[in-house]
């Protein structure tokens, strides 16, 4: 807090702020005790955004995220912007404000933001704002920089260096409490992967002791290599879902934003779940009362949502049993749901279906399967803004409803997916 007061203030003018200067400090402060307890990364970030909103008294604050991969900020939080929208919304490093703030890891105040040429004019169109004035400051750590926190709009006149301290000191505080975030999701999932492989790799050790003796008949043989196989499936299993699932909670998986014709998608799922349908004797049903307008979304994420839940749908099911998956259209969302006449989940289970690696004890020994699968359905609904309910009866089934915002589509919207 020293450079407080730097040379280029005068005294006066340094002794009739301190007031507020003084209030906007002590509450850097408390916004910095609740980002320490925050581990949640969603939560966090929306408590960075909001914080800088604050602390420099303009119209909105975003923060973005650098992805390697990609080599593009990605938006992941902020005060304009529904949470459905941001995942796809890529800002490019050659072009963009933001990208000269993470590429030259210095804080930049640009006074009028149409007459600068780094300006990204597209984010107004998807935010519906028209950007004045910018402050950016990098989010950095010790050895990286991980993206740029920036405010919009100064409510009264212009940013200036104090607004520029201000945010660089929650920058810093912020950076090191993403990475914190991370790295405890990472550690604590590796944890429970840990201990979920012991059971499969303990299987694997007997069959392969009993492999080594002479004596076995053929019979004993062939159940041994049948369960070896059982298990390494299982292995690869869990170590796909398991980096699927580590890469949605780590904020790494990109989603595209393109307008999905739902009734389309739920037909070629059928046809792919149907070969598995047919050899449990389930027959598959579909429910579409009304043309269904797109929703906007990641095609292949919401493929993977549908595929699981038709899977499950049919795994726990009765031997001539059904599946219907139906489709309902309202002012602001769409429902889709997938009902099954299945075994049906408990009360006790119901509490606990969404929780990594859970599998519920009427299932767990005779239908295989990881425990992470709605976990991972879970995560791809609330990344669209959407949300999952589940009702259920034990021994007459299951209906699982997915609630999509429908949003209106725009050219900028259809422009994005060429």
């Amino acid at each position: 807090m020293t450079d407080l007061f730097s040379s280029s203030s005068s005294d006066s003018s340094v002794i009739r702020n301190f007031p507020r200067l003084l209030h906007r400090y002590v509450r850097l402060l408390e916004v910095s005790t609740e980002m320490a307890s925050t581990l949640e990364l969603d939560s966090l970030l929306n408590t960075i955004v909001t914080a800088a909103q604050e602390l420099t008294n303009c119209e909105a604050s975003s923060l973005l995220l650098h992805d390697p991969q990609s080599n593009h900020l990605y938006f992941e939080a902020a005060t304009n912007m529904n949470p459905s929208n941001l995942g796809p919304t890529a800002v490019p490093i050659e072009g963009s404000i933001a990208g000269w703030v993470f590429t030259n890891n210095k804080p930049l105040l640009v006074a009028d933001a149409f007459s600068d040429v780094r300006f990204f004019r597209e984010v107004d169109m998807i935010t519906n704002t028209q950007t004045r004035n910018i402050i950016g400051v990098p989010l950095r750590t010790k050895d990286k920089t991980l993206g740029v926190i920036e405010g919009i709009n100064k409510e009264s006149d212009a940013f200036d260096q104090e607004d520029l301290r201000i945010l660089q000191a929650l920058a810093s505080q912020a950076a090191i409490a993403i990475e914190n975030s991370r790295l405890f999701q990472q550690s604590d999932l590796i944890a429970e992967m840990v201990h979920e492989l012991r059971t499969p790799l303990a299987s694997l050790t007997a069959a392969s002791h009993l492999l080594t003796r002479p004596e076995l008949p053929k019979e004993q043989l062939d159940k041994i290599g049948s369960s070896i196989f059982t298990e390494v499936k299982r292995l690869n299993e869990l170590a796909t879902d398991f980096l699927d699932l580590s890469r949605l909670e780590s904020g790494r998986v990109r989603f595209t934003r393109e307008p999905v014709h739902l009734e389309g998608l739920v037909l070629e799922c059928i046809e792919i779940v149907r070969p598995q349908a047919q050899s449990e004797n389930v027959s598959l049903h579909t429910e579409f009362t009304q043309s269904i307008s797109p929703v906007q979304g990641d095609r292949n994420r919401l493929k993977q949502v549908l595929l699981n839940l038709l899977t499950n749908a049919i795994k726990y099911n009765k031997t001539n049993g059904t599946v219907t998956v139906s489709l309902e259209t309202y002012k602001e969302y769409i429902l889709l749901k997938v009902k099954d006449t299945g075994i049906g989940i408990s009360e006790e289970s119901m509490e606990h279906l969404f929780t990594r690696f859970y599998r519920s004890p009427e299932s767990a020994g005779s239908i295989p399967g990881t425990g992470l699968g709605l976990v991972i359905v879970q995560r791809i609904v609330e990344s669209h803004g959407g949300q999952i309910d589940v009702q259920s009866e034990v021994g007459k089934g299951s209906t699982f409803t997915l609630r999509l915002p429908q949003q209106h589509l725009t050219i900028m919207d259809f422009d994005n997916c060429s």
